[in-house]
């Protein structure tokens, strides 16, 4: 019998998931999808390697179905799926593995309860992320599960890079800067790694743009700095998100303004970002075909915002080989990469429009001095490579 590992990334409300076969030359991908509407209406729709739909299915009535029901019957479907093939692990994304946490782990209670100290620290993601563990526990309990952490790929950065210039005693207790994105930015590292070993080995900048986005410094395939810190609202302007803001704003929010903290993490997470400066939307498409002037402005501040934080991990680096836009808008949005790249002219950074409108992987011109790449990131393979590593499992999924 073969045997196959399972990725999840839980979210509020949805779930994202992709089965992967285990063959001799590693996990093979069978299918993937997105059960959405948790809470509201469920709608789970799953795709073969192909594009073909497996099931495409809607629960009436099912706005009272938690993310343990609708993963139990998501497991029926897989079962019925994989045709008899075994399923021996199954890995999640976990947003923030803390100071801790700087590998991917095997589950069990107390790493559980370790984790859910981190949930402050990452509201969007965390709570969700722990929610499917533990209905993964109910449903399957001799399952393994392992947690993949966004922030473990950061863990090298040097010392002076984590610290905020805040008291001694608040970094030693875990006030300190992170980073996130890591499952993508080690997926693409790996890759870039294969396909242009020189550049990889050199000073390469990641730019991770979708509705969340960051950017990763990396010398030889390593994190050097990141835009992301203590938590995953640092940094660039993203969908909801504020990005970097004057902490004296949040005082004069509670102070000044009159708001709870519940309300000001409410407007700096879901408030905030394109959807708060263009009043219009969080969707870089929806922005792109709107006539509002303040989306225009949204979209101009987005790339705006990214040329300034590439400028400052060039001085991380001390020079610039390669940049790498990846994730949703990075991957998809050749208008975007325009502009962030015609504010980088100054570093040497050159592309030829047309292979930039066709999306292709090199965007970047002979006589550009910076190689420039667009790259599809995978970071439901990176789960299932690090759940296979963590299980200590070989090719065909078996313990040595």
């Amino acid at each position: 019998m073969s045997r196959a590992i399972v990725s999840l990334n839980a979210g509020s409300s949805s779930i994202k998931f992709a089965l992967f076969v285990l063959t001799g030359d590693g996990p093979s991908r069978v299918a993937a999808g997105k059960l959405e509407g948790v809470g509201t209406a469920p709608h789970l729709v799953a795709r073969d390697l192909n594009g073909d739909v497996l099931v495409d299915r809607t629960w009436d009535g099912g706005a009272d179905l938690d993310h343990e029901a609708l993963l139990q019957d998501l497991f029926a479907w897989a079962g019925a799926h994989l045709e008899g093939r075994e399923i021996v692990g199954l890995g999640h994304r976990v947003v923030h593995g803390g100071g801790r946490f700087t590998a991917p782990v095997r589950v069990d209670d107390q790493v559980l309860t370790a984790l859910d100290a981190f949930c402050p620290l990452a509201p969007l993601h965390q709570p969700h992320n722990l929610a499917a563990i533990r209905a993964i526990q109910t449903l399957a309990p001799d399952l393994p599960q392992v947690a993949c952490f966004d922030t473990a790929f950061h863990h090298q950065m040097p010392e002076i890079a984590t610290r905020f210039a805040l008291p001694r005693a608040l970094h030693d207790k875990g006030v300190r800067r992170y980073g996130f994105h890591g499952l993508s930015y080690d997926y693409i590292a790996r890759t870039l790694g294969q396909i242009d070993p020189d550049l990889a080995r050199g000073r390469v900048i990641m730019a991770h743009l979708g509705n969340g986005a960051s950017l990763c410094a990396m010398h030889d395939g390593k994190s050097l700095d990141t835009t992301m810190g203590f938590t995953a609202l640092d940094g660039l302007v993203m969908g909801t998100r504020c990005g970097a803001v004057d902490p004296g704003v949040v005082l004069h929010l509670l102070s000044q303004e009159g708001m709870s903290i519940a309300e000001v993490e409410r407007l700096l997470y879901t408030q905030s970002g394109l959807l708060g400066v263009s009043g219009v939307s969080s969707d870089m498409r929806t922005l792109h075909q709107s006539q509002d002037p303040r989306a225009a402005e949204a979209i101009d501040l987005f790339a705006w915002r990214v040329a300034r934080e590439v400028g400052g991990l060039i001085s991380s680096l001390a020079g610039l080989d390669g940049l790498v836009f990846t994730a949703g808008i990075g991957e998809n949005d050749p208008a975007i990469r325009a502009l962030i790249c015609q504010r980088l002219a100054w570093a040497g950074i050159v592309i030829e429009p047309a292979a930039n409108q066709a999306n292709a992987a090199l965007i970047s011109t002979p006589a550009s001095k910076v190689a420039v790449r667009v790259m599809a990131t995978d970071e439901e393979r990176m789960i299932a490579l690090q759940t296979i590593s963590t299980l200590g499992l070989n090719a065909q999924g078996r313990a040595p």
